[in-house]
């Protein structure tokens, strides 16, 4: 189903920053009231502002994959132990002794309740990040992100794009064909559903394959342009360099060493890589109809996702104890006040975001 869009609709790579943002600020807390408020933030704005389209169907299957997360944490938690200590044992398993070699690792043994709440906490994190990179899959048509990238990150764009929506598509036409099946009073589940849908689903993605790989010839995809090569040489000292210097920068920022030349390194090898992807885009020219712009929804929706990130990341350095919440002794997570109304600026979108035709 193609996506129509209006005049006033959000860039697609707001919803992504939007996503990220929060996120970034998943990351750095375990806090488990917060990270309920981001995901009740991200459900909200989903439920709100996706359309019938196939990839807004994915939302669901981030949640499903998000929980089965949490529920491993907690069976690793429960089978391998954890180095958390405790008082409070809920159970004791029957341990497997292990060789010499394999110190510091037991299968089975007592349960604690510290030991379930920081697995809890822990897995509730990753979770949580899953479900905010679920929302922007949600939101963002992929086609119009693709149109928004770079000329230099076209073809690696157009990889990533066709990943992105071949599971949804896949989930679509399951769904479809269990329909049909259950309306002919066929079988639709167990392994005889199971063989009887998945080769007429094999078969639609496989004429999908073929219908895209036809397109793409046909637009050209995978032609260059003639580049003198000191430009190419300039293109790939700068994208390389920029780059390498962004992860030490992100280093920089994310260690206590490294904070007073992360920021600045960070900020002169980001210039430094968009000024190679600027360059390394003359070597795809193509055009772009009816190009998406950058209104002032999509600085406020982008703005609110990145607001969120930064926020929680200082109240983790000046009240690190509130967003990382003790479990020995076990007590009740507190919700810090100032942080909580940070999280909720995250459903900026639901209100300044216009809503997309189905």
């Amino acid at each position: 189903m193609r996506e129509r869009r209006g005049p006033a609709s959000v860039h697609p790579g707001a919803w992504w920053l939007w996503s990220l943002g929060l996120g970034t600020a998943a990351t750095r807390t375990t806090n488990p009231l917060l990270l309920a408020l981001l995901i009740a933030a991200a459900g909200y704005v989903v439920a709100t502002h996706r359309t019938a389209a196939p990839w807004s169907r994915s939302y669901a299957a981030f949640a499903k994959l998000a929980l089965a997360v949490l529920l491993i944490r907690l069976v690793f938690a429960v089978v391998l132990g954890s180095p958390i200590p405790g008082t409070h044992v809920i159970a004791t398993l029957p341990e497997v002794p292990l060789p010499h070699w394999a110190q510091g690792i037991r299968l089975g043994g007592r349960v604690t309740a510290e030991a379930m709440v920081f697995a809890l906490y822990d897995g509730l994190k990753l979770a949580t990040l899953l479900i905010c990179v679920g929302a922007a899959n949600a939101l963002a048509n992929p086609a119009r992100l693709l149109k928004s990238l770079p000329g230099a990150l076209y073809e690696t764009g157009v990889a990533v794009v066709v990943a992105l929506t071949f599971a949804p598509n896949l989930i679509a036409d399951v769904q479809r064909l269990r329909a049909a099946r259950r309306l002919r009073g066929r079988p639709d589940s167990g392994l005889r559903g199971l063989l009887q849908v998945g080769l007429p689903v094999l078969e639609g993605a496989l004429e999908r394959s073929v219908a895209l790989a036809a397109s793409m010839d046909a637009r050209g995809y995978g032609r260059t342009a003639d580049v003198p090569a000191p430009v190419r040489r300039t293109t790939a000292v700068l994208t390389l360099g920029g780059l390498l210097g962004v992860c030490a920068g992100t280093y920089g920022l994310l260690t206590a060493e490294g904070g007073a030349y992360g920021l600045p390194v960070l900020a002169v090898s980001a210039a430094a890589a968009l000024a190679g992807l600027r360059l390394g885009g003359r070597r795809s020219p193509r055009t772009r109809y009816r190009p998406d712009p950058w209104n002032a929804r999509a600085w406020l929706v982008a703005g609110s996702g990145t607001a969120v990130a930064a926020l929680l990341s200082l109240a983790a350095v000046r009240d690190p104890a509130a967003l990382h919440p003790g479990v020995v002794p076990l007590a009740a997570p507190a919700l810090p006040l100032w942080p909580a109304a940070a999280v909720l600026l995250a459903l900026t979108p639901a209100f300044v975001a216009p809503k997309e035709p189905s």
